[in-house]
């Protein structure tokens, strides 16, 4: 994971525990160990993986939830430039689309609905020491839903980030939330992420940027 231009990504403070700290280790993933008293996401363990971003005409959603999704797509920037955070991109979407974000990574092998038997994917997780994985993209109830289940079956915490996904059919994605809900995978939001992230860091600067951002979410990271 490159590092350079993000802010106070040094610190360990989401993470530390008091040495006399009574709380039990919980094994989330490969070689990953998290603290039951650890609720915040922890950029420098997480993931984002967008599916078939480029399906950007959903069948029955509505002209404004589409637009509502360009806006949180313009805060994907701010994912690798503010916290270090890879993005990994696969199935359906344009190649001028891709190279926009800098430490968006595409997985041009991987079909959606066999992320997880991706031997390259699987490594990068290993490698980065991850542990939580963000699925979005489209469609929710169909590549998005697999892909977040298989997820959660091998071990990795997992939540799907229902502002930037898409359904195909309205009658259909209120069930996929459901069953996802009922596998302990939640929906957030990009914008809640990163403002998560930024406390879990306890970093004055990036928490700044990120009301910044979220105050305005057509400006970039600077």
């Amino acid at each position: 994971m490159q590092l350079s231009k993000a802010l106070c990504f040094g610190t360990s403070r989401c993470l530390s525990l008091p040495p006399d700290s009574d709380t039990f280790p919980l094994s989330i993933g490969p070689s990953v160990h998290f603290s039951s008293q650890t609720m915040l996401a922890d950029p420098r363990q997480s993931r984002l993986v967008l599916i078939n971003p480029g399906r950007n005409m959903p069948g029955t959603a509505s002209v404004e939830r589409a637009d509502a999704r360009q806006e949180s797509m313009a805060l994907l920037p701010a994912v690798f430039e503010v916290f270090g955070v890879t993005a990994n991109v696969l199935g359906e979407h344009e190649p001028p689309w891709a190279s926009q974000f800098r430490g968006l990574a595409a997985l041009s092998e991987a079909d959606p609905l066999e992320l997880w038997r991706s031997d390259s994917f699987m490594a990068s997780l290993t490698s980065a020491d991850t542990s939580l994985v963000l699925v979005a993209g489209a469609w929710l109830e169909e590549d998005v839903l697999i892909a977040a289940l298989e997820g959660t079956r091998l071990g990795y915490e997992v939540r799907v980030l229902a502002d930037l996904s898409l359904f195909r059919r309205e009658q259909e994605h209120l069930h996929a939330l459901d069953r996802l809900a009922l596998h302990g995978i939640p929906a957030t939001t990009i914008r809640q992420t990163m403002l998560e992230w930024a406390a879990c860091l306890g970093c004055p600067s990036a928490i700044q940027k990120v009301r910044q951002l979220l105050a305005s979410p057509e400006c970039g990271p600077s």
